[in-house]
């Protein structure tokens, strides 16, 4: 599995805290490292339909996981399901987001 993501992305950080903590194995590509990452990225980003709801929100789309027949998710638990891995519990959560204030979240 390979999986696209940033640090300054919460549940990319989540992701690498979970992948650390249970040990599997899966390619990350931060796409914040280099502009070949990025460029890899948007490549996919612009042009794949599983982008469209991403992109009419005006979302960035990572994490993004993508399994080795091409299948893509935004669903960390679908990709773990691929990797024989068991879905996320609460207490694996590393970063919580935080609570919505006056002007909402995000």
């Amino acid at each position: 599995m390979k999986v696209y993501g940033t640090p300054i992305c919460i549940d990319c950080r989540n992701y690498r805290a979970l992948q650390a903590r249970r040990g599997f194995a899966a390619e990350y590509v931060d796409i914040t490292e280099s502009t070949a990452n990025l460029r890899e990225f948007l490549a996919l980003r612009d042009h794949d339909p599983v982008f469209a709801p991403v992109r009419e929100h005006g979302g960035i789309g990572v994490p993004l996981f993508v399994r080795e027949d091409g299948r893509k998710t935004f669903d960390l638990d679908e990709a773990l399901g691929w990797i024989g891995q068991e879905p996320v519990r609460p207490e694996e959560i590393a970063e919580q987001r935080p609570a919505c204030g006056v002007n909402g979240c995000r």
